[in-house]
């Protein structure tokens, strides 16, 4: 039986990865922790950690994991490169799971996507990505669109930073041939709908992802803190937990 420890237990994630991790039968949840609570003393008797709160308190969540030797799974997006640079220095020590996305649909719209642009190209394609969130989501584009792009930059030899419109206003002419649209929607309770389109002319193909809860998540990121008892230290991702890798 693993033991987790789930962080941030207070919030709308949290809640659902507790009721995850009790819901599945090879884990219990056996500690959780909340701002302003002991973090060490929720680290003290756990087999894994899992953290889906603020970029911002992954470098506690680290030095508690790296204090116990705790493997951790990350699931918090929006991280400054110093935050990343400190979750890859960890993995040297500790097995750590860190994923844009830990739904088994959303990973099977990355593999999807990356062979939908080693098929299409961005030649006669035009490539568009288009994400909507609820209302109180902070960070855009979602850390999930963030990886579909870098996906499609791997794929067509294109950048982040020259290649990516992050949506169009006014007199903008017409369309740079290796350009890649990105369009960032929020409103209401959306839990997370993601699409990448690839259109030509006479055809279009669209590959479209839609959650309606977050236990969708909430159980790939438990399955993910199963799948860790048994891994040597090293940074991983739900590509590497669902086996779709290679």
């Amino acid at each position: 039986m693993t033991k987790l420890l789930i962080t941030g237990s207070g919030g709308r994630m949290g809640q659902a990865l507790i009721e995850a991790g009790n819901l599945d039968a090879e884990t219990e949840v056996t500690a959780t922790h909340d701002k302003g609570e002991d973090l060490a003393a929720a680290f003290s008797d756990v087999n894994a950690a899992i953290d889906f709160t603020m970029h911002s308190f992954t470098k506690q969540v680290l030095e508690q994991a790296l204090a116990t030797n705790t493997p951790l799974v990350i699931g918090t997006t929006g991280h400054s490169d110093e935050e990343k640079a400190a979750i890859v220095e960890a993995s040297k020590t500790l097995p750590i799971v860190f994923a844009a996305n830990y739904s088994i649909g959303v990973n099977t719209l990355f593999w999807l996507t990356s062979k939908a642009a080693q098929i299409l190209g961005n030649d006669r394609f035009d490539i568009e990505v288009t994400e909507m969130h609820h209302r109180h989501k902070i960070d855009a584009p979602s850390g999930t669109a963030r990886r579909l792009l870098e996906i499609l930059n791997e794929e067509t030899g294109t950048s982040y930073e020259d290649d990516v419109a992050h949506g169009r206003v006014g007199n903008i002419g017409a369309r740079p041939k290796r350009e890649i649209g990105m369009h960032t929607l929020r409103g209401g309770d959306v839990v997370g709908d993601h699409t990448v389109m690839f259109a030509a002319d006479g055809e279009r193909v669209e590959l479209t992802h839609k959650a309606s809860s977050r236990m969708t998540f909430a159980s790939g990121a438990v399955r993910a803190a199963v799948w860790l008892q048994d891994q040597p230290a090293g940074l991983y991702d739900m590509q590497d937990v669902l086996g779709l890798k290679g």
